[in-house]
């Protein structure tokens, strides 16, 4: 009798469990796709392929245009696929976040409908970047949803892996969270310095330096925020390993970042890789800083819950009853 009602309780503790680790996997899945996808849109632009396939959606009126196949077609034609597939993930995504909204947080399913409306917006983003003929703000806007979106996943991401801090972040989690919008603002004008070919245009006719020049001296404020993520951890004792580890790879990043944005502004963008790369690595900064800010955020939650139990407990103490008497 015993163990048959244990085995009901587990029964009942692993149920809720299946769905949100089936969700963390899948979303870890869908980040990576992410990723990839934002890469081969940066290889779109660069290789000049924004404009391969003339339709949208299909290409050349094919659903895979054998015929007209080159690298520029399948460029397009391959970040078109991959966003289709991530448009599905994120359609499973809602669907399976609301069908198993009993066992999952409560604020899963509205993200997973925001991450939706969000693939949904992207993709007429992108069929407009086709129609409207690569149009610079239509373009930078298009970048700018796919890093929310990419950023939407990591949050969801992160805040359902087991996770146990030690409270001991301090005003990490802050700083942290101003480093990732400093990040992300400053991915936005380089998308918008890539949009308008504003480094080409600044040396050949001297036009639009102002634009190229904001983001070399934009480059600061989300440098120095990411220096200071790396230089508290350091000093910070008990710090989670994982959060180190992070705040390492975003200072490792950061150091990559500039290196390959010195060597592209040298260059004069005739090297696509280190274009494409430039733009991916920025990308895998902000995912990281969003990663660490999250788990702070989670770490110094925590603590405070704990540094609340005992004015909890006396608070308890002072209303139950004594001998039976009333309150």
């Amino acid at each position: 009798m015993n163990e048959f009602v244990l085995k009901q309780q587990n029964d009942v503790s692993v149920k809720p469990q299946k769905p949100q680790e089936m969700i963390r996997r899948l979303v870890w899945r869908m980040c990576i796709a992410t990723l990839i996808l934002m890469a081969i849109g940066s290889a779109t632009r660069v290789m000049n392929a924004g404009l391969a396939c003339p339709d949208w959606p299909l290409c050349y009126g094919e659903l895979v245009p054998a015929k007209q196949m080159n690298l520029q077609v399948f460029l397009e034609w391959f970040h078109r696929l991959d966003a289709g597939l991530i448009g599905v993930s994120t359609i499973a995504l809602a669907s399976l976040s609301w069908w198993h909204r009993r066992f999952l947080p409560v604020w899963l399913p509205w993200a997973a409908t925001f991450a939706l409306f969000l693939i949904v917006f992207q993709g007429i983003l992108g069929g407009l970047t086709v129609t409207e003929l690569l149009r610079f703000d239509i373009v930078t806007a298009h970048l700018g949803t796919a890093l929310l979106f990419f950023t939407t996943l990591l949050v969801v991401g992160t805040a359902l892996a087991p996770y146990q801090g030690t409270g001991n972040v301090g005003k990490l989690p802050w700083v942290g969270l101003a480093a990732a919008v400093l990040v992300y603002l400053q991915s936005i004008i380089g998308a918008l310095v890539g949009s308008r070919w504003a480094l080409h245009q600044c040396f050949g006719t001297s036009e639009l330096c102002n634009v190229m020049y904001s983001h070399i001296f934009g480059l600061v404020p989300p440098s120095v925020a990411t220096l200071a993520v790396v230089l508290i951890s350091w000093r910070t004792p008990a710090l989670h390993p994982a959060l180190r580890r992070l705040a390492n790879m975003a200072g490792g990043l950061l150091v990559l970042q500039i290196l390959l944005g010195v060597a592209t502004f040298r260059l004069h963008l005739q090297v696509e890789p280190l274009t494409v790369s430039h733009q991916a690595i920025g990308a895998a900064l902000l995912g990281t800083l969003v990663t660490f800010t999250v788990l702070a955020l989670r770490d110094w939650a925590a603590s405070r819950e704990i540094n609340s139990l005992p004015v909890s407990f006396a608070t308890n103490a002072m209303n139950t009853p004594v001998n039976g008497s009333n309150p």
